[in-house]
């Protein structure tokens, strides 16, 4: 994997490989950086998650399609087999800017998810939920 540190302390790691990345290579991947997976989440066409921080390293390590994460600096897009590592306490958007489904692990170093909502929690793991409880 290419490795490409950021000034914000943000870790990103390219795919560079001339196959496809898949759910078990992916793992693996996280796994060999140190950390664990708690969700491996499927977000679909034009999805949006609210501004967030979590206060550990978050990884997110995408097995197909690509979404933008945004933050106060700038934007990285993140396609698959490419790993993303937040530091801790760095507030974040995630979205899809297009019609396919993305999906990633996300996984922190102990494997506990924890987060700070600084918007509305729109996409988060609860809204979701929310959402198909009341769609029923």
């Amino acid at each position: 994997m290419y490795q490409f540190k950021l000034p914000n302390g943000i870790v990103l790691y390219k795919w560079p490989h001339k196959i496809d990345p898949t759910e078990e290579l992916m793992k693996k991947e996280l796994i060999n950086l140190g950390f664990k997976a708690y969700d491996l989440q499927t977000c679909g066409p034009w999805f949006e998650r609210s501004s967030h921080a979590h206060n550990y390293e978050e990884i997110r390590a995408a097995v197909e399609g690509c979404i933008t994460f945004h933050f106060a600096e700038f934007p990285i897009t993140i396609e698959a087999g490419d790993i993303v590592i937040i530091p801790p306490g760095i507030p974040h958007e995630a979205i899809s800017h297009n019609s396919r489904p993305f999906k990633a692990f996300k996984g922190s170093r102990s494997g506990e998810r924890s987060v700070t909502e600084f918007g509305d929690g729109r996409g988060s793991i609860e809204d979701l939920a929310s959402q198909k409880i009341n769609k029923g």
